[in-house]
């Protein structure tokens, strides 16, 4: 009588255990900023027409050394900012319109950062026999433009998700057999 009860307890510590078995993972790009926050702040502290490419540092942004930035010229900033959906050019931002008229005097520097965790949560069991999968996603993610003309910025834009929380499902009714047509199928071998 006694084995049953020491049975279930190992049963159950068991079954407890397999969760920490369920794959994790992580992305980010290298920044300088532990969160959306101190992102975001750093990019206010830049004052348009004051702050120059060399100030940047002091903002933890390193233009050399940050692999998430990303270098554009004239023509990548006219594609990001046409000027034909029919307002003037005088009714944009002073900053932007004076790098618009800059031409190619005028560059940008974009810049993105993310910092994911994927962690599949739920029954070990189901997961692995792929019956059910769940993932949860947090993070953040950041971008940012900065107009640059004779190596002073002249206009600051940025975005992103200062949260992101998702909840995937995955199901398969028919567990590990859900694909099984796919691996019968024979290849294409046409020329």
């Amino acid at each position: 009588m006694r084995k049953l009860p020491l049975a279930a307890l190992a049963a159950a510590v068991a079954l407890a255990g397999c969760a920490e078995l369920l794959p994790k993972t992580s992305s980010e790009v290298d920044s300088p900023w532990g969160s959306y926050e101190e992102a975001r702040a750093a990019i206010e502290r830049i004052e348009p027409g004051q702050t120059t490419l060399a100030d940047l540092r002091e903002h933890g942004i390193s233009l050399a050394s940050n692999p998430n930035i990303e270098m554009l010229s004239y023509s990548d900033i006219v594609l990001r900012f046409p000027m034909n959906w029919g307002l003037a050019l005088e009714a944009a931002d002073p900053g932007l319109r004076d790098c618009l008229k800059a031409g190619k005097e005028c560059t940008g520097v974009a810049i993105k950062v993310t910092k994911m965790r994927r962690e599949r949560i739920g029954n070990f069991w189901l997961d692995a026999l792929r019956f059910k999968r769940e993932t949860e996603i947090t993070g953040w993610s950041f971008n940012a433009l900065l107009l640059v003309i004779d190596g002073r910025i002249v206009y600051t834009l940025y975005g992103g998700q200062p949260s992101v929380r998702e909840h995937e499902i995955a199901k398969n009714p028919l567990g590990p057999l859900q694909n099984w047509g796919d691996q019968l199928k024979p290849p294409d071998i046409s020329p």
